[in-house]
């Protein structure tokens, strides 16, 4: 069964999150590494959507406080446009402003060893998690079956 795919696309890596196949329940997923300045890594995007077989992303919006658009707003929607192109997939914006430190906080209550890459490797894709939840939450109703 399909399922909706988020990402949280930053500098260094992209966190990732999935639906259930009735998308109901976020879940992280892990994190794709990128470079600043280089291209996203488009294979194993691709390799993700169809493997769980994607039928919809939704990418995290950042947002500035007051809720304008920055340069870093803009890389990430041409980010959504191109995962749209190269994957065929609707792909949806929603607001993640305060996302990162939500899912830091819910990192850190977990209680996990602390070394620093995986915390930020865990904040990234629990941020995608947390993108994504909003997204099913605001969804119309008859679209949520």
């Amino acid at each position: 069964m399909p399922r909706t795919m988020a990402l949280d696309y930053g500098e260094r890596r992209i966190g990732i999150a999935l639906s259930d196949p009735l998308r109901m329940i976020a879940s992280p997923l892990g994190t794709l590494q990128r470079r600043a300045g280089k291209r996203p890594p488009w294979a194993e995007i691709g390799k993700l959507v169809e493997e769980h077989e994607v039928d919809e992303a939704v990418v995290g919006l950042p947002l500035n406080l007051a809720g304008d658009e920055t340069e870093w707003t803009k890389e990430v929607r041409a980010f959504g446009e191109d995962l749209a192109r190269r994957t065929g997939l609707p792909v949806s914006f929603i607001d993640e402003r305060m996302t990162s430190v939500a899912a830091e906080r819910a990192v850190r209550g977990m209680g996990l060893k602390r070394t620093e890459r995986e915390q930020k490797e865990r904040i990234d894709s629990a941020a995608a998690a947390l993108i994504l939840d909003a997204w099913l939450r605001q969804r119309p109703r008859e679209a949520q079956g």
